[in-house]
């Protein structure tokens, strides 16, 4: 059964210094670290590797993300990854837990997460189910 969890986070990335050569993609890796609130009570340490380029509006980043904390309660750490686009300003966005990543109380995770950006404010909304083990 689906179950379904909210809240806010607080991020931040930190550029780490890089090779750009590319002439017409600009490209970056930075460090994450993330502090969230709500159902989900974590922090989280990642990496993400981001392309812009000379078109206003379009850029792409991937991302994994290591959580530790509690979910609802239930104590353990997970591994999401991230795989975004913007074209010309709309974004696509998937945020997924990588499977078989949940540790502790958290064995079995499966789901995604979506972002929220409101009034300079961060948010997330999971959606995700949590097997059974033995």
């Amino acid at each position: 059964m689906a179950m379904h969890a909210s809240g806010t986070f607080e991020v931040q990335l930190n550029p780490q210094v890089g090779d750009d050569n590319a002439e017409v993609t600009t490209l970056g890796r930075m460090s994450i670290d993330k502090q969230f609130h709500g159902d989900l009570e974590a922090t989280s340490k990642g990496q993400m590797l981001t392309a812009g380029t000379e078109v206003e509006g379009s850029a792409g980043y991937v991302a994994i993300e290591r959580v530790s904390g509690t979910l609802h309660g239930r104590k353990g750490t997970f591994v999401l990854q991230h795989s975004a686009t913007m074209t010309r300003g709309a974004p696509q966005l998937r945020i997924a837990v990588v499977p078989d990543s949940g540790t502790d109380q958290l064995m079995g995770l499966a789901g995604t997460m979506g972002i929220i950006i409101a009034d300079g404010k961060h948010g997330y909304d999971f959606e995700y189910t949590l097997e059974e083990t033995s």
